[in-house]
């Protein structure tokens, strides 16, 4: 009875803990549901595309953050997504959503487990060096043939039908219907990957970014995993792909470049890699430091030089944020503890009043 007592209060324990780490990403996603009420057109379009910028940093956190496989070619999911979004679609009708979001994640994810079958025979700088030579392939396939459209890429004729035609009121081209529906393809992607990293798939994920030669000896055969890990990252950033295809209506040969893949990273570093609340808070601060060193009304000529600002505002970051943007409170909490621990210390040593 005793036992039963103490795996219950273990159990709460944990799910307070749980609710604990995953009330902040929560309150974010309820934030972004009410933000169409007080945004413009332009900054309504903006935060749709940091959303679905979010989706695309989670893939490669479950990749890089919670397995410890750092990939440089992961635009090529991404790319390839959105142009099977493209070419799938009929040319003069609008598709039907219920069949292109799979054949995307499907397309993208097939090619990252052949990506995955290969390159995750090699470990550390060859791994990287490996992925980029794949996704640079991807994107000379789709930049330099007809299939897709070469530098001018191709045009996406419709929007695709989210509920079919006997039912109608909830069509994609209304700009706040395409709102709340990428807002719950992150919300969903969030909540899914939450799930899986809490599972037994998850916690071997984990062991193998700790110490993979420790799970080997243990009896795991490691490949699986990460290829596993590798294909759904994969299939993710493709859904994030088919999601830029449907916001822009356009996608050409630059999605797969390995400047973005390099953005991606940047972005998960930024937010705090090994929390998928990093992965959000990340992208949201890459996409808003680019539009603030790009504004004219701020910087006026200089805003043509909008790198240099986002390169030294990202060294610094790095520099005195070792953690992320998701480690601040924790870094202030422990600089505010040491501070107290040496107050208390120079008080101690300080001689008290003589006794009388």
């Amino acid at each position: 009875m005793g036992c039963v007592a103490g795996r219950a209060k273990r159990g709460g324990a944990t799910a307070l803990k749980v609710l604990a780490t995953a009330w902040l990403p929560l309150a974010g996603l309820a934030l972004l549901a009410a933000l169409p009420a007080v945004l413009t057109p332009y900054t309504s379009d903006l935060v749709v595309k940091i959303i679905i910028l979010a989706v695309f940093a989670l893939s490669l956190e479950l990749l890089v953050g919670m397995t410890g496989l750092v990939s440089l070619g992961h635009a090529a999911f991404l790319g390839l997504g959105a142009y099977t979004a493209v070419l799938v679609s009929p040319e003069w009708e609008a598709a039907n959503l219920a069949l292109l979001l799979p054949a995307c994640v499907g397309v993208a994810a097939l090619y990252a487990l052949f990506v995955g079958a290969l390159s995750l025979r090699t470990q550390g700088v060859y791994f990287i060096m490996v992925t980029l030579a794949f996704a640079q392939m991807a994107y000379y396939v789709v930049h330099d043939t007809p299939l897709g459209g070469g530098t001018d890429g191709i045009y996406l004729d419709d929007k695709p039908s989210l509920v079919p035609a006997w039912l109608p009121g909830l069509e994609l081209r209304d700009p706040m219907v395409l709102y709340f529906f990428i807002w719950l393809c992150l919300a969903a992607t969030f909540v899914k990957l939450a799930l899986l990293l809490r599972s037994r798939f998850g916690r071997a994920l984990l062991g193998i970014k700790v110490n993979e030669q420790r799970l080997r000896a243990a009896g795991f055969s490691t490949y699986p995993y990460k290829l596993a890990a590798f294909t759904l990252s994969g299939g993710i950033a493709g859904a994030a792909g088919s999601l830029f295809a449907i916001k822009d209506g356009f996608v050409n040969p630059e999605l797969l470049s390995w400047h973005f893949s390099g953005a991606v990273l940047i972005m998960i570093i930024l937010g705090g890699l090994g929390h998928l609340r990093g992965a959000l808070v990340g992208a949201f601060a890459f996409a808003l430091l680019q539009e603030f060193f790009k504004s004219e009304a701020l910087f006026g000529t200089f805003a043509k030089h909008w790198h240099l600002g986002l390169g030294i505002t990202i060294i610094l970051c790095v520099a005195f944020l070792p953690h992320g943007l998701v480690g601040l409170p924790a870094q202030w909490r422990a600089r505010k503890a040491r501070r107290s621990a040496g107050a208390r210390a120079v008080q101690a040593e300080t001689p008290g009043e003589a006794a009388p």
